[in-house]
């Protein structure tokens, strides 16, 4: 295979983007079909159906803090390795050997304890090869070509994190009318795929190597790893918290999507429905995303950035008003289309912003409200079970407020956010 280093604009071929930005493909096939469908149904096995989404959150805000955790860690020790193969590919083969020995455990799991246990060791495993992988962006695409690889990161992310999970729920469903259980199909796609992409990656991308002078104590460089100059970086602050809000709207939706779809909807197969609104997703994500990257490369990342808070809540507004499943479908495809925006813009923002030479603690900071979001929108669970003890199919309605408001305050912290001098 062919490899790819450090380039400048006139040698970075269009085949490199793929190159550097397949492994997360790979990593959002595992953690979109892991949330989306098979964590769901997996604890219905354990669990009363009236604390599920409780159950569910609670599972996943624990791995996802575990994730702003280890994240940044692995990408502060990646910007300050020296191998003779670069900085990032050895924490991305060896968290990608680590997730694949654990990921067996969501099936053997006989019970909540133990899966939440596996799940906690996957969050950590994946966050270790996720971390440094992020700097890929940086450290190899030229600064005028790093929305259009934003936006193929994007791309591949979104097909990878919701389109897929359509076909494993159709592929599992036809082995098991083979007698082949499904959870142990789509667990071993799953494998299948990250393996893959973390050989393409490992394989065809080459780095400079990095040799630090002298490597810091063990403490103090954890320490640093969390550490950001508040008045120099109060514009990536403000970039933190927006990010973390609209991954929390983004991420509320598609953590209790199936149960939304069972207990509002009323689908007689929530699994196959699901996986349907999710393509409409999907759909949006993909119309968006792409030309998005292009765009903000032209005209700046606010104003597509602040469409895209637009797009999210008028979706939103589709999902409150009228719940039957055309106008889910509807409201669906446009949060579809801004979460494109914001997958390729946002990160693009991001790589703008970073300080030279710490780029991946930066990046796994960026990542760290990603982690925030997603976790901190587990804790709607409980709610939306509160609320709906009191009156059936309140407690959503309520989420879909909630998540209104998280489009409508991140859109407005991105207009405030000024660039790095």
């Amino acid at each position: 295979m062919e490899e790819i280093k450090a380039a400048t604009g006139g040698d970075f071929r269009p085949v490199d983007y793929f190159k550097i930005t397949v492994f997360g493909f790979a990593v959002s096939a595992l953690w979109g079909s892991l949330h989306t469908i098979v964590l769901p149904m997996r604890l219905l096995d354990f669990v009363v159906a009236s604390s599920k989404n409780t159950y569910l959150g609670l599972l996943t805000l624990s791995g996802l803090l575990l994730a702003m955790l280890v994240q940044p860690i692995a990408g502060l020790v990646s910007d300050r390795s020296g191998f003779r193969w670069g900085r990032r590919r050895p924490y991305i083969l060896a968290g990608t050997v680590i997730t694949l020995l654990f990921l067996p455990g969501i099936g053997l799991a006989g019970g909540y304890a133990a899966i939440f246990t596996i799940y906690c060791l996957l969050q950590v495993s994946t966050n270790t090869a996720q971390g440094p992988y992020q700097a890929l962006i940086p450290d190899l695409v030229p600064a005028g070509r790093r929305g259009v690889a934003s936006g193929v990161k994007g791309l591949l992310e979104i097909i990878g994190g919701l389109g897929l999970v359509y076909l494993i729920v159709y592929a599992g469903n036809y082995f098991a009318s083979e007698g082949v259980s499904w959870l142990w199909v789509v667990l071993g796609i799953l494998a299948m795929l990250l393996l893959a992409a973390m050989l393409v990656n490992v394989i065809t991308v080459r780095e400079r190597p990095a040799l630090p002078e002298a490597q810091p104590p063990l403490l103090s460089t954890l320490y640093k790893s969390f550490q950001i100059n508040l008045r120099a970086d109060s514009g990536f602050i403000l970039f933190l918290i927006s990010r973390l809000l609209f991954t929390m709207a983004l991420t509320t939706i598609q953590a209790f999507a199936f149960y939304f779809i069972q207990d509002v909807v009323g689908a007689a197969d929530p699994a196959k429905t699901t996986s349907e609104v999710l393509v409409a997703v999907g759909a949006g994500l993909i119309i968006a995303v792409y030309p998005a990257g292009r765009i903000s490369d032209r005209v700046g990342r606010k104003p597509v950035l602040v469409t895209s808070g637009i797009l999210g809540s008028t979706g939103m507004l589709f999902l409150f008003f009228v719940p039957s499943y055309a106008y889910v479908l509807a409201g669906a495809g446009l949060i579809g289309v801004a979460g494109g925006i914001f997958l390729s813009t946002n990160w693009a923002l991001a790589t703008d912003l970073v300080p030279k030479s710490e780029e991946a603690r930066y990046l796994g900071l960026a990542n760290m409200a990603t982690a925030g979001g997603s976790a901190l929108a587990r804790l709607v669970g409980p709610v939306i079970d509160f609320f709906n003890r009191q009156s059936a199919g309140t407690g959503y309605q309520v989420m879909l407020l909630m998540c209104l408001a998280y489009f409508v305050i991140a859109s407005l912290l991105i207009i405030k956010i000024r660039t790095r001098n």
